[in-house]
């Protein structure tokens, strides 16, 4: 059995190598502390050089003793040696995230935990920190969970298609985080792993509960919260009717919350692989209709729909001027050459959306494989 192991890393690790004894590193816990939330640029030389010294503690630490003092030393090495019931050689091809804060503290331990998986022939391993994740403001702890949430959607249900088996490793960290990713791991995991503090160090396993989302509650909203979900805020009377937890404010315009985003996840598959949604700045043609109809493959709908949300975002902060959409890297608007005011737009690399323009819309003629489309737009 593969396994995908996603841990969570706090500090602790980096922290209990302070030699409390010792005058000189007296003010050492205290210093980490009140910087705990600053990345490696913002924080000051001599913490910089105090993080250096522990970590090479800790590294000369794990490297010198057995795994009971390895266990005891950190919460998700602790985790870790647990799940393979202390038999690390039963993981060389299983993959492991280790999800760290966005500060200097959070990344070094990660590397710490890294280095020490490596030596023992695990060589599958990615330091996950989300950008601005850290416990200075809600709002930055908010954004790096966004962050996740994303990664996770884009990272894990592949893994799963081919078979893995997700462990979420929640010992070390924070609890605040531990908190959203045990509720986030009731989606994403097969298992939610915790140790229990004890002299055995006891694994318990919470096996993730049979949750589905009522789609039915929310596919009246369909159109908003694709808008919602390309970027695009709306205002409180356009989210009318939405649940409150799946939204959030920024400047008086509503957004995707955290757990809005993770429900939309869940759901936006079987919701925009059906009928195509009536954007207001979009017309589709019996040309169009038909092309998306010849579609099966679900992954290739949703992708479609996404794109026509974000173009009908776009035309709806310029007033229908279609220059927004040529200046987007990743729609790549243009008009073909000699073909009657036919422009074009990407989905993927190698699909495309024919179409006209008119009064501030557009007109969609053709969807399909780029030569086909651009043979006959």
């Amino acid at each position: 059995m593969r396994r995908v192991i996603l841990s969570t890393v706090g500090t602790s690790l980096l922290t209990n190598q302070i030699n409390r004894a010792n005058p000189e590193e007296k003010d050492w816990y205290s210093q980490l502390r009140d910087t705990a939330n600053l990345n490696e640029k913002e924080t000051p030389e001599n913490i910089k050089t105090i993080i250096s010294t522990l970590k090479k503690r800790a590294d000369e630490q794990l490297s010198a003793v057995k795994i009971p003092q390895i266990r005891r030393a950190s919460a998700e090495l602790n985790g870790i040696y647990g799940i393979y019931q202390e038999d690390l050689s039963q993981g060389k091809e299983d993959y492991h995230f280790l999800i760290a804060t966005d500060t200097i503290q959070g990344k070094t331990t990660a590397q710490i935990v890294e280095a020490l998986l490596r030596k023992q022939n695990l060589t599958n391993i990615t330091i996950y920190a989300p950008s601005g994740l850290c416990m200075a403001s809600t709002e930055s702890f908010s954004s790096g969970i966004d962050e996740l949430i994303v990664w996770l959607q884009e990272t894990i249900p592949p893994l799963k298609e081919y078979k893995y088996k997700i462990y979420f490793n929640l010992v070390g960290s924070f609890k605040s985080l531990q908190g959203y990713l045990n509720t986030i791991g009731m989606f994403y995991a097969d298992e939610i792993i915790y140790i229990f503090e004890g002299e055995k160090s006891d694994l318990i396993t919470i096996l993730r509960l049979p949750i589905s989302v009522d789609t039915s509650l929310i596919k009246p909203y369909i159109m908003q919260l694709a808008l919602l979900n390309s970027g695009i805020g709306l205002s409180p009377q356009q989210t009318a009717g939405i649940p409150e937890t799946m939204l959030g404010e920024i400047d008086g315009k509503m957004t995707l919350s955290t757990w809005g985003q993770l429900i939309w996840n869940q759901c936006k598959e079987e919701l925009l692989s059906g009928d195509l949604i009536p954007f207001s700045r979009l017309e589709y043609q019996d040309t169009f209709r038909a092309d998306y109809n010849k579609v099966k493959e679900k992954h290739k709908r949703v992708k479609l729909q996404e794109t026509l949300a974000t173009v009908t975002g776009l035309l709806n902060e310029s007033n229908g001027d279609t220059a927004i959409l040529r200046q987007h890297g990743g729609i790549q608007y243009d008009r073909y050459v000699n073909k009657d005011n036919i422009d074009h737009f990407r989905v993927t690399q190698d699909t495309r959306v024919s179409n006209t323009i008119s009064q501030g819309k557009l007109i969609l003629r053709r969807y399909g494989l780029e030569p086909e489309v651009n043979n006959n737009p």
